[in-house]
């Protein structure tokens, strides 16, 4: 099932992650469905000192996505909430936007399950990471 403009802007806060961690590190919401969830972020600012890439922008990214993705799969009325993370880091990126695609594992009616590869602006690996939401009622 996928989601139109005004329904992604319901769940992210505007389309732009109103208020949120994804905000701050300018992370882009760009397709939505309980099939594939997309968006992307800036390398610039969400650096560690020497210039790279941080991982937990990786992570922040990579949560983000598969999150979105629960709450369409759980569905009105229901939230989704991480309980488990995992990421490995393949690369270091130090300049462009980093692009997120999740895909779910597995969607149940208390478990959500995604894996998110995160590449850089030439489609080259930078993180592969899974994604574990609990699906509660509101």
């Amino acid at each position: 099932m996928a989601i139109d403009a005004d329904g992604l802007a319901a769940i992210t806060g505007g389309g732009n992650m109103g208020g949120t961690l994804g905000e701050r590190l300018g992370l882009e919401m760009l397709e939505a469905s309980t099939e594939r969830v997309v968006g992307r972020m800036p390398v610039e600012g969400n650096t560690q000192p020497y210039g790279l890439l941080h991982g937990g922008a990786s992570c922040v990214l990579a949560e983000t996505l598969g999150s979105v993705g629960s709450m369409i799969h759980a569905g009105e009325g229901r939230i989704a909430m991480g309980i488990e993370i995992n990421a490995t880091h393949h690369r270091s990126a130090t300049q462009g936007h980093i692009t997120g695609v999740a895909t779910p594992v597995h969607l149940g009616r208390t478990l959500a399950t995604w894996d998110i590869v995160v590449s850089d602006d030439q489609g080259r690996r930078v993180c592969t990471s899974r994604l574990t939401c609990a699906l509660r009622d509101a």
